[in-house]
């Protein structure tokens, strides 16, 4: 289950997403009418249904800290587990509320509202089955496409001093090794392996570059150029392209299998 998810952390994007899932539920039940909708006149429909779609953007807004928090205990990374984590957040939270929308408020002072089983089963079920697919393929899509726009656009990494900074292709980038006050950074250009100096610290290329993978206390690589294991003397190894062989060590061991869906022996 712990299969690398395409993920965005930008706020901005998932804002949009909540926005989409918004309007999808007003015109959703203005179109289709399911249930009781249909004993609604036009009035009633302009002033409850909208609701229930900021109900629902609002359900996604408030667990957006669940993933942040997820985000950064899993090192910057993001898995099918954590999306499904979330996902089921998002649902369980969304009940809570629209339950709350449909006592407190649709039927406020109304005899003989549905039952909470009722509304799960007849209301709620249905509704997240249609509603969950977009919320799914939004998040999904805005992953593809900052991965996409990662490896398509130059990264800048910049040092301490001035005038020290690099500008390559993401996918240029084979590894980084800190080496007391600077960072060695190997990379590729005109596929010709260079490395160059920069007075940085490893820590702020990793919060910065969160598509780097930590192998060592010492070492960030891009899992790119990933090309097998290796153990040597008991120590495990990683072979990168252009023969670049980076430690990794017991503290970051179990996070680099995850990445590559790989066990050592």
């Amino acid at each position: 289950m712990d299969i690398k998810f395409p993920f965005d952390p930008s706020i901005k994007h998932h804002l949009l997403i909540a926005l989409g899932l918004a309007i999808w539920i007003f015109v959703f039940l203005y179109f289709t009418e399911p249930l009781d909708v249909h004993e609604f006149n036009q009035t009633e429909k302009l002033i409850y249904l909208p609701f229930y779609g900021l109900v629902g953007s609002i359900c996604y807004i408030f667990i957006i800290p669940v993933q942040n928090i997820l985000f950064k205990r899993n090192k910057n990374q993001w898995s099918l587990i954590h999306e499904i984590a979330f996902l089921s957040s998002f649902i369980i939270f969304g009940l809570l509320l629209s339950r709350s929308f449909y006592l407190y408020i649709v039927m406020q002072g109304e005899p003989n509202p549905y039952t909470l089983w009722y509304h799960i089963k007849s209301i709620y079920l249905p509704a997240v089955i249609t509603i969950l697919p977009i919320v799914m393929i939004g998040r999904w899509s805005f992953g593809k496409y900052k991965d996409k726009k990662l490896e398509d656009i130059k990264i800048e990494i910049n040092g301490t001093g001035n005038y020290e900074n690099l500008r390559l292709f993401f996918n240029d980038l084979l590894c980084i090794q800190s080496s007391d006050n600077y960072i060695e950074i190997s990379y590729l250009e005109n596929k010709l392996l260079k490395k160059q100096l920069i007075r940085n610290k490893l820590s702020t290329i990793a919060i910065d570059f969160p598509k780097l993978l930590q192998t060592h206390r010492s070492f960030l690589i891009n899992p790119y150029h990933f090309k097998q294991w290796k153990t040597e003397k008991g120590k495990i190894i990683l072979l990168l392209e252009h023969n670049i062989e980076v430690p990794v060590s017991k503290t970051f061991q179990l996070q680099v299998e995850e990445r590559f869906n790989s066990a050592t022996k």
